[in-house]
């Protein structure tokens, strides 16, 4: 009987992983296929119990509903056929046991003789191996996950042989065969939890008939390709095929059958990975064939992705730190020495800021970056800040609303601490920092800069004013340390009274959110109170945040809790 696709939700998925082989005898919905779409994976049970007797689509196949996968033999059929089998043997045994004894005996060969005879009179032929469940060797965990399964149901496997992948978060570990015979029965699948001692495979060891099945297999099977072979299979793209294969590369080799063109002129099949480390890659959008593995074999690990990524981010990086970025992303200027069509031209010189902040804003360009807009009603705030600015300034302080936005913004800061991180390398982890320091983007005539105001998280307003004014004089004398611009967890950028209702500010990395402040300017706000409109002072807000760590509800929800902190300070004390 055919067993087919169901509906999967979506016009097609792709196949991930096959959980059954040919020969397994599975119950009805036991689950036999992975399928991944671009929104989810669905483990397809099956609809019917029986025996896999073939398996109708390859990992990496398109799938669709109503496309077969896999077929199988009721039990029913697959127990009368052993029967008949069982009979036939028994049968054929009988009559050369009847043979031997009529056999007049010879002098040539009476040990053989009396050997076979004693064979045949004391033992049944099914008991020239014996069938042995085996259990798994110390994994060096508590317990890890199948990766992949190296060998089939009928392979015939020589002691200590790799038949077992085993992957938990620390390493990968190949489980050899541990005695040699024919594989009976596998009692795992790929993506179980295995543990010490879990019984995983059943074994007929080596006896004459193991013997002479190895021997009568081994003229007809296909030899293992060498290694110049290989090298040959993946210069023409075609790798060579074996019915039967207990090399690591036999999942890929049974299915390379069943790829299309394109998959074999990529070369996947001739990869060495587990399932896992496979669907690792896709996660992650890494070319797999670009992987260099460093297990036995150049299996790739879980590891070597991880290497091969924070290599490339490295590469990355390191192109803006020559300040080369731009003439390798973008292509050189026209020839504008006609002047008919580019009319006169002048050069120049960038300042000497504006040269060395180049290769930290082509940062942006490997950002995915989003901007959050708001307004916050600071009317209350303003007032607050004009009774309190006189006593500031017989102190020599400038009281600005600016040092409101810092001190509201790093106590949200420490409410949502996601904003106040950074990215892994890997891209695996975020790494939260445990103090607010803040730069404060400072307009001077060379361009500009950003000095840092450290913990701001445990300063009071009037401290935060003091530091600002200092290091806003600092930066305009030139005066800055290499101390003061450094070590920054977040950044503002405020335009002041330059005008303008809202911007972009761009997120300076490694920080993952930028936090713009635009002039405020007076509007009509609706009272449902009084059910009249009344001037109120209102402050534009643009966040920029790094869309891999921060999620847009998030963004709108911070955004807004500033908005409220910076409309009543009095909330902050609370």
């Amino acid at each position: 009987m055919d067993i087919k696709a169901p509906d999967l939700g979506v016009d097609s998925a792709e196949v991930s992983e096959i959980m059954v082989e040919v020969g397994d005898v599975i119950a009805k919905d036991d689950n036999i296929i992975l399928l991944e779409s671009d929104k989810a994976s669905v483990e397809v049970p099956s609809s019917a119990a029986g025996k896999v007797t073939k398996i109708s689509v390859a990992v990496g196949d398109q799938v669709s509903e109503g496309m077969v996968l896999i077929e199988l033999e009721s039990v029913e059929d697959s127990a009368e056929s052993n029967v008949d089998t069982k009979e036939n043997s028994a049968a054929d045994e009988k009559q050369k046991a009847d043979e031997t004894a009529a056999k007049p005996e010879t002098k040539a060969e009476p040990a053989a003789t009396e050997s076979a005879s004693s064979d045949s009179n004391d033992k049944p032929a099914s008991n020239a191996g014996k069938s042995t469940t085996h259990a798994l060797p110390d994994l060096g965990v508590d317990e890890a996950q199948v990766s992949e399964i190296m060998v089939s149901v009928g392979d015939i496997v020589t002691a200590d042989q790799s038949i077992l992948l085993i992957e938990s978060d620390k390493a990968s570990v190949e489980v050899p065969a541990p005695v040699a015979g024919k594989i009976e029965k596998i009692l795992v699948q790929t993506g179980d939890m295995v543990a010490n001692g879990q019984d995983f495979i059943v074994i007929m060891s080596s006896g004459t008939d193991a013997a002479d099945e190895s021997e009568s297999t081994s003229d007809s099977a296909e030899p293992k390709p060498s290694a110049e072979e290989k090298a040959a299979a993946k210069t023409t793209g075609e790798p060579k095929q074996a019915e039967k294969s207990t090399t690591p590369n036999a999942v890929a080799s049974k299915q390379a059958d069943k790829l299309t063109e394109a998959q074999v002129n990529e070369k996947l099949v001739d990869v060495y990975a587990g399932p896992a480390v496979r669907k690792l890659a896709r996660q992650l959008g890494v070319d797999i064939t670009q992987v260099n593995g460093s297990a036995l074999n150049d299996r790739i690990l879980k590891e070597d992705l991880f290497a091969h990524v924070k290599e490339s981010l490295s590469t990355q990086k390191s192109a803006p730190a020559s300040g080369n970025v731009a003439s390798a992303s973008l292509p050189s200027l026209p020839d504008m020495s006609n002047v008919e069509i580019w009319g006169e031209t002048a050069t120049q010189d960038l300042s000497r800021l504006q040269k060395v902040s180049i290769p930290q804003l082509n940062y942006n360009t490997l950002l995915p970056q989003v901007t959050q807009f708001d307004l916050s009603d600071i009317t209350e705030t303003e007032k607050l800040r004009g009774e309190l600015k006189g006593s500031m300034k017989a102190e020599g302080i400038g009281f600005t609303i600016l040092a409101f936005v810092v001190k509201a913004t790093a106590y949200a800061l420490t409410q949502h601490p996601r904003f106040n991180s950074h990215l892994s390398d890997d891209n695996t982890q975020v790494i939260l920092r445990k103090s607010v320091n803040m730069g404060i983007a400072v307009a001077t005539d060379d361009g500009l800069i950003v000095p840092v105001i450290k913990n701001v998280q445990d300063k009071g307003l009037k401290q935060i004013a003091i530091e600002i004014g200092e290091l806003a004089v600092k930066a305009r004398d030139k005066k800055l340390t290499t101390k003061d611009l450094q070590g920054a967890s977040f950044t503002i950028s405020s335009q002041g009274n330059l005008g303008g209702t809202a911007f972009t500010p761009l997120v300076n990395w490694p920080q993952v959110g930028i936090l713009g402040v635009s002039e405020a300017s007076m509007q009509p706000r609706w009272d449902a109170k009084k059910q009249s409109f009344e001037p109120r002072l209102m402050l534009p807000l643009s966040l920029s945040y790094d869309h891999r760590v921060i999620n847009g509800a998030d963004a709108a929800v911070f955004t807004r809790y500033i908005a409220t902190l910076l409309a009543d300070p009095r909330r902050i004390l609370l």
